[in-house]
């Protein structure tokens, strides 16, 4: 890597199969899948997602907040990641907003080669894994985001640990 130019990073569109390392998109469907069933006298379809929520850890509870995000402006310096060891979290926009998701699968320390970026339609939403390297949240579009994690019990420390990058990335949308 060139000392004076920064290592791009680009997002690719969100989709189940490239994000499965990192956690579970969140998205609605036109056609009810096969695990689907019907609910209230017919007139809605349940699908059941089959990921363990984990919020209970060291005494742990589920919290159910409403984040409002502002849109950033791209390119953007990546140089810290969060992670959640003892948790899921999730990010779902309620109002069509675009964001993006920068990741690193849970390791100790993560690299700048190890991480990477995903861009929601605004349609879909994520649940990452617990220890899953991430960055805050990046809005692409202003809005509001429902976001279910983790709340500690009174008195603990939360359950955030932070990375610093060997080598600040630089997002594009480009």
């Amino acid at each position: 890597m060139n000392c004076l130019t920064p290592t791009v990073l680009r997002p690719q569109a969100l989709n189940a199969a490239a994000f499965a390392p990192f956690g579970a998109v969140l998205e609605g469907f036109a056609t009810p899948p096969a695990q689907a069933r019907p609910i209230n006298d017919h007139s809605c379809w349940r699908l059941d997602l089959p990921w363990e929520l984990q919020f209970g850890q060291a005494g742990g509870r589920p919290g159910l907040a409403i984040y409002r995000a502002d849109a950033r402006r791209f390119p953007l310096p990546v140089q810290v990641l969060e992670r959640h060891a003892l948790a899921s979290q999730s990010f779902i926009p309620l109002e069509g907003s675009r964001f993006v998701m920068v990741v690193a699968r849970p390791q100790a320390l993560p690299g700048p080669d190890d991480v990477q970026a995903f861009i929601s339609n605004g349609h879909q939403g994520v649940l990452l894994h617990p220890g899953t390297w991430h960055h805050a949240l990046l809005a692409v579009d202003a809005g509001s985001f429902v976001v279910l994690e983790r709340h500690p019990p009174p008195g603990a420390l939360p359950d955030c640990e932070l990375s610093t990058l060997a080598e600040t990335l630089l997002l594009s949308l480009d």
